[in-house]
């Protein structure tokens, strides 16, 4: 089965909050951003794992990557439920 895909449009402001809870949802597998032109900035897989060790310096760096543009788009990837 393929996994399930949702875009968001955020802007600038936005996109740290908007990561940080999808996140926290737990049923998403990978997380995509990408600018006004539709160019991949970042992309990241979202396991167990990153919610520790790797979360906090992941989400520094969309902090400091929605400085760059006004707006942008979060492409999720979520674990498709049978």
């Amino acid at each position: 089965m393929a996994d399930k895909r949702e875009e968001f449009k955020v802007s600038g402001k936005d996109i740290k909050k908007k990561v940080e809870e999808l996140v926290k949802e737990g049923n998403v597998r990978r997380i995509i951003i990408k600018d006004e032109k539709g160019k991949t900035i970042m992309e990241f897989p979202v396991t167990v794992g990153v919610i520790g060790v790797i979360l906090a310096p992941m989400l520094a760096a969309v902090g400091a990557v929605a400085t760059l543009a006004a707006n942008w788009t979060i492409v999720v990837e979520r674990k498709k439920i049978k």
